[in-house]
């Protein structure tokens, strides 16, 4: 009898957690959505508005300036309203503020909207890395990498169905306030699955605004080599292809196609490499495959060793936003603190990667450039090591199939 009630206990914690982990995806999945659907309709927004390069240039630093600025009070909103709400919370402010920029008159409030687009979008990030933190410690085994590829897939979702929406004349603001409506309920029903973390009793509530600790600089540190590889790789592979290799623009856009694809592919199955070889190994790995990338697209002359180097670029990068994310949230006591230091720190690297490398092309050349990445790259192989496990004690709920809470606290159905 004990054997079997033993047998149904483990049955339900491993329903549980696999039922967390689901709804934890589907949440990276909305989120992405909201993210490729937004990027889409940027073109159409630059003409309804009829502003200049360097004006939607400036409005596109206020997603950015958002959450790097607001991502400090998710810790704050858990501690009080506890995971799942707060996720709902933040991720249905983030789809509703998908729409606010179609309907804005001018560029003062298209700033406003993008301010508020970039907060509720850092928030819910730092929720949902936090909660994918303690659903892998809860299941043992790494998944941080195949829920930032189920963020990519909802990307790509989110702006195929945005490209065929444009194409088709749809008016932005239709076509976001719909896609608005959709994902608000999408994530209202996933978000019922999450787990709910409260913090355990007497806990004091973090900060509104702190530093991030110690160990979370480091972590970020190499956040920033990769992060700032991939928005350099996003932005530019394509004019590199153009101005280096001098390709036509159909075969230069293949150079982002081969990037994206493969680090979306690689985020997928990034897990099984992380499980096999080690959150270290697998960095230092893909650290050595960046930097020969980087290196062959600097050597090319021609196009197709350029987009067989920014494919591997793609392989390389893929996995080292999830890794800082899983390491930040092992690295103290409070996860969504260290998680928020260094998603600001990756937000910032994201920023000023495309500025940097036209201000180095423009002294020097794309070349150099690419060749700066190419070193930041060889910088995931040396501080790999700020990403190992430590040991962590963990409190653990029957309830939920062993999801931990990520704050110490307790978790709940």
């Amino acid at each position: 009898m004990t054997r079997n009630k033993s047998a149904d206990a483990t049955g339900r914690a491993t329903a549980s957690t696999r039922r967390a982990h689901l709804a934890i995806a589907g949440a990276f999945v909305v989120h992405g959505a909201v993210s490729g659907t937004f990027a889409a309709r940027i073109p159409w927004i630059k003409d309804h508005l009829g502003l200049s390069a360097g004006a939607l240039g400036l409005a596109l630093i206020f997603p950015a300036l958002g959450s790097s600025l607001l991502m400090p009070l998710a810790g704050r909103l858990m501690h009080r309203f506890g995971s799942r709400t707060a996720l709902r919370l933040l991720l249905g402010l983030f789809c509703v503020v998908l729409s606010l920029p179609a309907l804005a008159p001018g560029l003062p409030w298209l700033c406003v909207a993008l301010l508020l687009f970039g907060a509720s979008a850092g928030t819910a990030d730092v929720v949902m890395n936090a909660l994918g933190v303690a659903v892998e410690e809860g299941k043992g085994k790494s998944i941080m990498s195949g829920l930032h590829g189920m963020w990519s897939l909802g990307a790509l979702v989110g702006a195929g169905i945005g490209v065929l929406a444009a194409h088709s004349g749809l008016d932005a603001r239709i076509h976001l306030g719909a896609i608005s409506a959709l994902l608000v309920a999408v994530g209202f029903v996933v978000c019922a699955w999450v787990p709910d973390v409260h913090p355990a009793a007497g806990e004091e509530a973090p900060p509104r605004f702190a530093l991030p600790p110690r160990a979370a600089w480091a972590i970020g540190a190499i956040g920033f080599c990769g992060t700032f590889a991939e928005g350099s790789a996003t932005d530019w592979c394509a004019v590199y292809l153009r101005d280096v290799t001098h390709a036509s623009a159909a075969t230069a856009a293949l150079a982002y196609t081969a990037f994206s694809a493969t680090m979306v592919t690689t985020r997928l199955l990034g897990d099984l490499a992380v499980r096999r070889l080690g959150p270290v190994t697998t960095l230092r790995v893909g650290g050595v495959v960046a930097a020969l990338g980087g290196a062959l697209v600097v050597l090319s002359h021609s196009p197709a060793p350029a987009i067989g180097g920014f494919a591997l670029m793609g392989v390389g990068v893929s996995t080292v936003v999830p890794l800082c994310f899983a390491a930040a949230g092992r690295s103290g006591p409070v996860p969504s603190q260290a998680i928020a230091g260094v998603a600001t720190v990756t937000y910032t690297s994201g920023l000023i990667a495309p500025a940097a490398i036209g201000g180095i092309a423009g002294v020097g050349s794309l070349t150099v450039s690419f060749g700066l990445v190419t070193v930041l790259a060889l910088g995931l192989v040396l501080g790999a090591g700020v990403v190992r496990p430590s040991a962590r004690t963990l409190t653990l709920s029957p309830a939920v199939g062993g999801v931990p809470s990520p704050a110490g606290g307790t978790t709940a159905e």
